[in-house]
């Protein structure tokens, strides 16, 4: 991906006119709108006569995507850009105000990213289960590590380093609230808990923190005014969390027991969000992203490794089914529950990790929001507006006045037909334009 000049950026001024616009919310009057530097300082009015004309006749305008879970790395974040994904939320790694500052210093091209810090689980517990044993760096990650310059290989193999680091024991009340406090120091913009035993991910009797020690690790959050977003995948689970009090769901719960709609009632009226990750519960029962991997638009961007994860699939729950995760999650939307897009996707291409991949599978889960029940419009919403909302960047999801210039044109019309989100012309980031 080619890039214009960020110094040049920051002086021009660039009106895309003559396009269909998608707000955030839904496809609003105006047919163009005009970029200065960073921001977007007009939707409609006049067109500045310096202004560079890029006519957007029968494409569709998008805000930036955002995918509200993913684990990543300077390639993953690298790949998001690709595919119109311009901020990526990780819910377990290294991302965090400290880390992006020694991570991402001079490094261009790659989306936003905003980071939970380390999670918090049971000394072996998730995702213990899925990492490589021993010290030595696995060999799928040594592969990465070649295609990477310099800079960007230190930068990772810090990253690595750390991450591999002895992580803090939580056994105690005492050490979720020091955990907590930990990640607050580093600049965690929100604070992850697993609550995972381990039955759907193919290792059952994984352990799990106590109820009293997860509700301490959510109160003590919640005095630093951190959002509290909770691992589960079982119905259970998910009635756990929402009693500790956590801001948002990051998966839908995979089963569907008779109590469902009480479940759905008790998250509805906790105001929680919920980031369902279909694309993963569809890779955990069996489905590899065969389509996905063989689309031309997906399969010119991502490298061979990532085309051979997205042909795989985790296979850990092959008894499970995407109708029961298709009808909770419609459940969950006509009660009025945010749904968020996200992905779980790993931070480099892991053999058993399959069925995902960074920026593209944001676009597949769209399309399976929309195979659930969601309208076109309403998926576009729950990667867009809804996860900026959620999360509090309230300068980025829509289009409007002030707001960043982080912006996707399509050829095609996604708000009739979501596949269409594909079809990427051109991207925008903090006012960048990314020439495909």
């Amino acid at each position: 991906m080619e890039k214009v000049n960020q110094n040049t950026a920051l002086e021009q001024i660039t009106a895309i006119t003559n396009v269909r616009i998608f707000d955030g919310y839904q496809i609003i009057a105006p047919r163009h709108i005009v970029i200065k530097g960073k921001s977007i300082i007009s939707v409609g009015g006049d067109i500045p006569a310096d202004a560079t004309i890029i006519d957007g006749e029968n494409m569709t305008l998008l805000p930036g995507l955002i995918d509200a879970h993913v684990h990543t790395s300077i390639g993953g974040l690298r790949d998001a850009l690709k595919f119109g994904v311009t901020t990526e939320l990780e819910m377990n790694g290294d991302f965090t105000k400290r880390g992006r500052e020694i991570q991402l210093k001079n490094v261009d091209d790659i989306a936003d990213v905003r980071s939970a810090g380390t999670a918090i689980t049971a000394p072996g517990g998730h995702p213990d289960e899925l990492l490589p044993d021993g010290d030595e760096i696995p060999e799928f990650v040594l592969k990465e590590l070649e295609k990477l310059s310099e800079e960007d290989r230190e930068a990772m193999l810090a990253a690595y380093a750390h991450d591999h680091e002895e992580i803090p024991q939580v056994t105690t009340v005492e050490e979720a609230i020091k955990h907590v406090h930990t990640q607050v120091e580093n600049g965690a913009d929100y604070i992850k808990i697993m609550i995972e035993e381990g039955t759907v991910m193919g290792a059952p009797g994984l352990p799990v923190l106590s109820d009293e020690i997860l509700k301490t690790a959510v109160t003590e959050a919640h005095k630093f005014d951190k959002l509290v977003i909770a691992h589960v995948l079982t119905a259970l689970s998910s009635q756990a969390a929402i009693d500790f009090g956590v801001d948002g769901l990051g998966h839908l719960f995979i089963d569907r027991p008779e109590y469902t709609s009480e479940l759905v009632k008790s998250i509805a009226e906790s105001g929680v969000f919920v980031t369902p990750c279909l694309v993963l519960n569809s890779s955990i029962i069996g489905n590899p992203a065969l389509e996905l991997a063989n689309d031309p638009r997906v399969h010119s961007k991502l490298s061979p490794d990532w085309i051979d994860i997205l042909n795989s699939s985790f296979n850990t729950f092959p008894q499970g089914n995407m109708e029961n995760s298709f009808k909770n999650v419609m459940d969950l939307h006509r009660a009025g529950v945010d749904i968020l897009v996200g992905t779980d996707v790993a931070p480099v291409p892991v053999p058993n990790l399959g069925g995902l991949a960074h920026g593209a599978s944001v676009h597949h889960e769209m399309q399976l929001l929309v195979k659930a029940g969601f309208t076109p419009i309403e998926a576009l919403q729950s990667a867009t507006s809804k996860p900026a909302r959620c999360f509090g960047l309230h300068d980025r999801g829509r289009i409007t006045e002030d707001a960043r210039a982080d912006l996707i044109l399509i050829n095609g019309d996604p708000t009739t037909n979501i596949s269409d989100t594909l079809s990427i012309k051109s991207v925008w980031f903090n006012g960048s334009q990314q020439l495909g």
